[in-house]
Parts: C-alpha cells; structure tokens; sequence
C-alpha cells in the first residue's frame, strides 16, 4: 500500500481551514493554532488513510469496501485527532470535531467514488494531481446524481 500523497495533500488544507474557522471564535492565535496542529496531523495521516480508502475501491462486494471506508477508517481518524487536539488544547473542540466529522462523511464517499473512477489514487493508472483536479467538477455533478 502506497502513501497517498493526493490525499494528504487535499485533506490538510480543507481540513486545517475547518479548524482555522471553527477557532476564530476563541481568537485568531488560537485559530492559527488550531489550524497548524490539523495541517500537521492530516498531512501525516491522510496519506494512510488516503491509501487505505484506495485499497477498498476493490473489495467485492463494493458495498463491504464503502463500510471500511467510511465507518473504520473514520473512527480511528478521530480517534486520533480528537486526542491530538485535547492533547493541544484547541479551544472549540467539539465544533472542530462536529465540523470535521461532517466533512468526513462526505469526503470518504466522493474519495471513494472518485477512486473507483481512476481519480485521486497513487501508483499504476495514477494521473497528474493536476489532472485529477481538472476532473473534479466533472465527477461532482456524477457523484450528486449518482446519489439520488
């Protein structure tokens, strides 16, 4: 299993953002802070995770390979965050972790989607980050149809 750099990429910065807002309340050192810890924390993570959810765009049934994606794999991303942020002191923590659980569900389900489609995935078959970014729109309006 690679590390997914594509993910630790993408998700350190949307989710450092999250947690840089959720913060502003408590003040922007706070916020910063807030946003420093998530950034370091996903970047490291995020490629497992990330590789993790790419290795169960192939179980069989698909319906067994979205469960581990979106119900293992999360618990134990929070798991972990929610220790490192007690551990840092981020002052709004439960709304940073509402806010990043919000997002967790639907970011595993569109990361899951688009691996399934050649997107977003390292190693063999892999494209560009920027070609992955330039099909991003095309497989968001797949992805909202896909789900009604």
């Amino acid at each position: 299993m690679m590390w997914n750099y594509k993910s630790a990429v993408l998700s350190s910065c949307f989710r450092s953002s999250l947690f840089f807002t959720t913060n502003l309340s408590a003040g922007v050192d706070a916020a910063t802070a807030a946003m420093v810890t998530e950034f370091a924390f996903r970047f490291v993570t995020s490629g497992f995770y990330g590789a993790a959810t790419q290795a169960f765009r192939r179980v069989e049934p698909p319906r067994l390979g979205t469960l581990g994606a979106i119900a293992v794999l999360p618990a134990v991303a929070h798991s972990l965050e929610f220790v490192v942020h007690a551990a840092r002191g981020t002052p709004e923590l439960a709304t940073s972790m509402a806010a990043s659980v919000a997002f967790t569900v639907l970011s595993t389900a569109f990361n899951l989607f688009a691996m399934r489609r050649g997107v977003l995935i390292v190693g063999a078959g892999a494209g560009s980050l920027c070609r992955d970014l330039a099909s991003l729109p095309r497989l968001m309006v797949s992805f909202i149809g896909a789900a009604r």
